[in-house]
């Protein structure tokens, strides 16, 4: 990949949340639009604690997204977007993103 997987112009957000495709589990949503390469953004709102706390979270997500990584099969933009919960773990966000990625049939 050519592309820093980091999504971090304002103008991909807007793109990606204004024209992108939502798909929706228990314990995230993401929003993906096609584009020229693989990047991700993360949106944790304030409702989810503390800086430290969001921090963590956006983590996690970062390292449940690297492992996918390999597996897509079309360049794409994605927004993740965690729910408020009481416990955020590795393998609520990979078992989340694994089935998301099946369902949009983003995977190989």
């Amino acid at each position: 990949m050519p592309c820093d997987y980091r999504l971090k112009k304002e103008k991909d957000f807007n793109l990606v949340f204004n024209k992108g495709k939502r798909l929706y589990s228990n314990n995230l949503t993401v929003l993906y639009f096609a584009s020229d390469c693989i990047k991700a953004g993360y949106a944790v709102s304030k409702k989810h604690g503390g800086s430290v706390k969001r921090n963590k979270i956006k983590r996690l997500l970062r390292e449940s997204f690297r492992s996918f990584t390999p597996d897509i099969r079309q360049n794409f933009f994605f927004v993740f977007i965690p729910k408020v919960s009481d416990d955020y773990s590795l393998d609520r966000f990979r078992e989340s993103m694994g089935y998301l990625f099946k369902k949009g049939g983003i995977l190989k």
